[in-house]
C-alpha cells in the first residue's frame, strides 16, 4: 500500500504554478490571482441559489436571524477561504495554508452548521417531490450505519482524523500538486467541521449533550493544540516543498511552518475553550433545573402523602 502511495504522488502533476506565477506581496490582489475554477465557482453558487430559493418558499421572516445570517455569513467566510487570493497564497505560504484550513474548520463549518440547512434546501425542492424526498432522506438516517456515522464520538474522530491524516508530509505535499487531492483535504475539512459543530450544537439524534460537548471540545482543543504545537517548536521542516518559495514573502521555510503552526495552535484553541467554558455553564444550568424541579416534585409528593 505505501507503494502504491508514492507512485501516486510521484505521477501527481507537477506544482500547479510555475515559480514566477506564484502570487507576491506586490501581486496578491490582481485578478488573475483569484480562484475562478469552475469546479470551485459553480457548486458554491449552485449552494446559494438553492437555499434562497428554499428560503423564499419557506417564507418564514422569523428564521432570518436564527438561520439565513448564519448561512450567509457561512457562505461567504467559504467562498472568501475557496476564491479569494488565499487559495493561491496557500500554493506560496504554509501559513495561508493553515489560514485558509481555520476559516473551513472555525468559521464556515459551525455557521453552516448553526444554519441548520436542510430543511431549508428542501423547501426549494418540488411541492410533489419534497414530502417523499425528506422522507426517504430521514428513514437512510435511521438506518444503524448513518446513525453511527452521525454519533458524537463518530463525529469527534472524524474531525481528528481529517486534520492529522493531512498533515501527515507525504498527503500534504500532495495537495500542492494535484488539484484533486487539494479539493479532497478541503472537501474532508469541510465536512468534518460541519458534522462535529452539527452534533455540538445541531438538531436530531446526533446532537451531544452538554456533558459530552464539554468533553469533546476540550479533547478537539487538546489535540488541535498539541498538532499546532508540534508545528511551532520542531526544528525540522515537515513540509520541504516550500523550500524555494517562502522567500517571495520574505520568510524561511521553518519561519512560516512556525508560523502556520502558530495559526493552528492559538485561534483553534481560544475558539474551542471559549465554546466549551460556554458549554460547561449551559450543563450546570440544566443540572441546576433538573434538581430544582426533582426537588419541586419530591416536596409535592410528600404533601399529597400527608
Amino acid at each position: 500500500m505505501p507503494h502504491l502511495l508514492n507512485l501516486a504522488l510521484s505521477v501527481a502533476p507537477t506544482l500547479r504554478d510555475e515559480e514566477g506565477m506564484l502570487p507576491t506581496p506586490g501581486t496578491l490582489w490582481h485578478w488573475y490571482n483569484f480562484s475562478w475554477e469552475l469546479s470551485i465557482t459553480v457548486p458554491l453558487l449552485l449552494l446559494l441559489v438553492w437555499y434562497v430559493a428554499g428560503a423564499v418558499r419557506r417564507g418564514r421572516h422569523r428564521h432570518l436571524i436564527s438561520r439565513h445570517l448564519p448561512f450567509a455569513a457561512g457562505w461567504i467566510s467559504l467562498a472568501f477561504a475557496l476564491v479569494s487570493p488565499l487559495h493561491r497564497l496557500g500554493d506560496v505560504l504554509f501559513s495561508a495554508h493553515m489560514l485558509q484550513h481555520e476559516l473551513l474548520l472555525l468559521i464556515a463549518a459551525p455557521l453552516f452548521a448553526a444554519a441548520h440547512p436542510g430543511v431549508t434546501l428542501l423547501y426549494a425542492l418540488p411541492h410533489s417531490i419534497r414530502r417523499p424526498f425528506g422522507a426517504t432522506i430521514a428513514k437512510i438516517e435511521r438506518q444503524p450505519p448513518f446513525s453511527l456515522v452521525l454519533s458524537p464520538i463518530a463525529a469527534f474522530l472524524f474531525h481528528a482524523a481529517a486534520l492529522w491524516l493531512w498533515h501527515i508530509p507525504s498527503l500534504y505535499q500532495a495537495t500542492l500538486r494535484s488539484d484533486l487531492v487539494h479539493a479532497a483535504q478541503h472537501l474532508s475539512f469541510f465536512l468534518s467541521g460541519v458534522v462535529f459543530w452539527s452534533a455540538l450544537y445541531g438538531a436530531g439524534r446526533s446532537t451531544m449533550s452538554y456533558g459530552q460537548g464539554v468533553i469533546y471540545v476540550f479533547g478537539t482543543a487538546a489535540h488541535c493544540s498539541a498538532l499546532g504545537a508540534l508545528l511551532t517548536f520542531s526544528t525540522v521542516l515537515w513540509y520541504p516543498i516550500y523550500t524555494n518559495r517562502t522567500a517571495l514573502w520574505h520568510l524561511t521555510p521553518l519561519q512560516d511552518q512556525q508560523l502556520g503552526g502558530l495559526l493552528m495552535w492559538v485561534p483553534s484553541g481560544v475558539v474551542f475553550i471559549i465554546v466549551g467554558v460556554w458549554l460547561f455553564f449551559c450543563w450546570l444550568a440544566t443540572s441546576d433545573e433538573r434538581l430544582r424541579h426533582s426537588t419541586l416534585g419530591a416536596l409535592a409528593a410528600a404533601k399529597e402523602n400527608v
